[in-house]
């Protein structure tokens, strides 16, 4: 059962964003929120949301910027955090996640947008849309707050698939490159390869291997490769895109989130200590707001899968309306850029297809 369609929305030359209703933490109320901030921030957008049609409708109905420009469709069942990918794989036909990837394996919807198991995501997203030619393991790419001039480093892979070998990273560094230049309008990405040191002798075997195809790739890619990095210039000015396996540059934005999190904890603490640290903290309000909505990871949220014959945006499991707006706003972009098309020509002209090794 489906409810009515706006189908004059679609047909108006608006993006249509199918989202998994009901895979975050903080349930479909939160991602319906979402949806309705992205929507009045940005007319040129609609909806399809999935999920169990008796909760949806009447929270749709709330929200009088969704009126005729969000589309409801019943999926029975829910992807929990505790279900094994394979499980989902074999018997999740009837999830609101695998219906949303759907609309997109159609053509019917531009991206798929979803709160829910990440793994279950991927491993759904491989199955359902296939990978493109070239691409051995698809990504996860994110934006990280940095200190250059466009605040935010690409970092990938962040957690599709905890092994890396060097032609993987090679293509890593394509797919972040190309994100990179489409999605920040950085003409000439300066790509890191991140390790324990900067000297080309130190790393894994894989790393070694890597550094060198990575740096044999920079002029036919178009970017320049600064070498290895290291876990410092993750947020520092060094490079534009930092390239990992998906173990490392999970354990890294985790780390920086907790970081980032601890640091506003530890501000309001210092701040509620004495009168005069209260007193301190009205006259610093600004400076600290301002400091707040740069290291907000609800500003960035929204991890891109490259790699795929489709767009999926990955937000996280716990975001709240904010945070989902912001998913949502990054899957429209990179829609109206066609990044993905762009994507799949740069893998295509730089490598060999799988049919072919290198």
């Amino acid at each position: 059962m489906t409810a009515p369609t706006d189908h004059t929305a679609a047909k108006a030359g608006r993006t249509l964003i199918s989202v998994d209703a009901m895979g975050g933490d903080e349930g479909p109320a939160a991602v319906v929120a979402g949806c309705s901030l992205s929507a009045k921030l940005n007319p040129d957008i609609a909806f399809v949301l999935h999920g169990d049609e008796a909760q949806l409708a009447p929270l749709v109905a709330k929200r009088r910027e969704l009126k005729g420009r969000c589309e409801i469709r019943h999926a029975a069942d829910v992807v929990t955090m505790e279900d094994k990918p394979s499980q989902v794989v074999r018997t999740g036909k009837d999830t609101s996640m695998w219906s949303a990837i759907e609309a997109v394996r159609t053509g019917e919807a531009a991206v798929a947008v979803s709160c829910g198991n990440t793994g279950a995501l991927m491993a759904l997203s491989m199955i359902r849309l296939k990978k493109l030619p070239g691409v051995n393991r698809p990504a996860i790419a994110v934006l990280y707050p940095s200190s250059n001039p466009q605040g935010f480093n690409v970092m990938l892979d962040v957690g599709a698939d905890v092994r890396a070998d060097a032609d993987d990273l090679l293509r890593f560094a394509l797919m972040g490159t190309s994100y990179a230049r489409n999605g920040m309008d950085i003409a000439r990405p300066r790509v890191g390869l991140l390790n324990v040191g900067t000297e080309e002798h130190k790393g894994r075997a894989e790393l070694k291997e890597a550094y060198d195809l990575i740096r044999d790739q920079r002029d036919q890619a178009g970017f320049e490769f600064v070498g290895f990095v290291e876990g410092g210039d993750i947020s520092g000015d060094a490079a534009d895109v930092i390239v990992t396996d998906g173990f490392t540059g999970n354990i890294a934005i985790k780390t920086g989130e907790g970081t980032a999190s601890m640091i506003g904890d530890r501000l309001r603490e210092a701040f509620k200590y004495s009168p005069l640290s209260r007193l301190a903290s009205l006259l610093a309000y600004t400076s600290l707001m301002r400091l707040r909505h740069k290291i907000d990871p609800r500003r960035v949220n929204g991890g891109v899968f490259l790699g795929l014959n489709g767009t999926v945006v990955k937000s996280h499991g716990s975001a709240d309306a904010t945070g989902v707006s912001a998913a949502i706003k990054l899957a429209a972009q990179l829609s109206e850029s066609r990044f993905n098309d762009k994507l799949a020509a740069r893998v295509a002209a730089t490598l060999p297809t799988e049919e072919t090794p290198i």
